[in-house]
């Protein structure tokens, strides 16, 4: 028996759509997919039907997170990965899915964010390194982008203890060493 160290080599799909369908985990450095008890949880919180929502996933990685959302229905995901050979596989993986709801846009999740029309969307996927320092940026910039009563749902490798100012926290969990959260933007807030 040869015991695996590091990432698997794909990921299945966990419901919807395309559920037990396989996406490819390219051998990349600080790839990472978001684990499938990680991913049952959060669409159980947020509901399995997903219909109309707008959604984009900031650092995309595998694009599991997003290609769950377009697997329940979500009408627009955008996966946003700065990774030439990543962007390879996820279109690959779009095209093979046929999934026509989702967009890949290759470049920077944090200036994809900040680029995106105010309250544009219903749900916000925050994934970044865990290394990179960039939870903050990525969860200000969420905040502007996610819709009223929207979701913004942030995974990191410790506890977030704290997040802008319209973001209140919905439900948490952590699953190994991956801390997730699910906050909400207050209903009552403006565009």
């Amino acid at each position: 028996m040869t015991l695996r160290n590091g990432p698997p080599n794909e990921v299945r799909l966990i419901g919807g759509l395309w559920k037990r369908s396989k996406l490819p985990v390219p051998g990349r450095p600080g790839l990472r997919p978001t684990p499938d008890r990680v991913r049952e949880t959060l669409f159980n919180w947020l509901g399995q039907d997903l219909g109309g929502w707008r959604c984009i996933d900031a650092f995309a990685g595998t694009g599991a997170l997003g290609f769950e959302a377009a697997s329940r229905g979500a009408a627009q995901v955008v996966l946003v990965e700065r990774d030439p050979l990543i962007v390879s596989s996820l279109r690959a993986s779009k095209e093979r899915l046929h999934a026509d709801a989702v967009r890949v846009e290759p470049g920077d999740g944090l200036v994809a964010l900040g680029r995106a029309t105010p309250a544009s969307f219903e749900l916000v996927f925050l994934d970044p390194p865990y290394d990179a320092g960039l939870m903050s940026a990525a969860l200000a910039a969420a905040a502007r982008a996610v819709v009223p009563g929207g979701f913004v749902y942030a995974e990191s490798g410790t506890d977030l203890l704290e997040w802008p100012t319209g973001l209140a926290l919905h439900r948490q969990g952590r699953a190994g060493q991956v801390h997730h959260q699910l906050l909400r933007r207050d209903p009552a807030a403006g565009p």
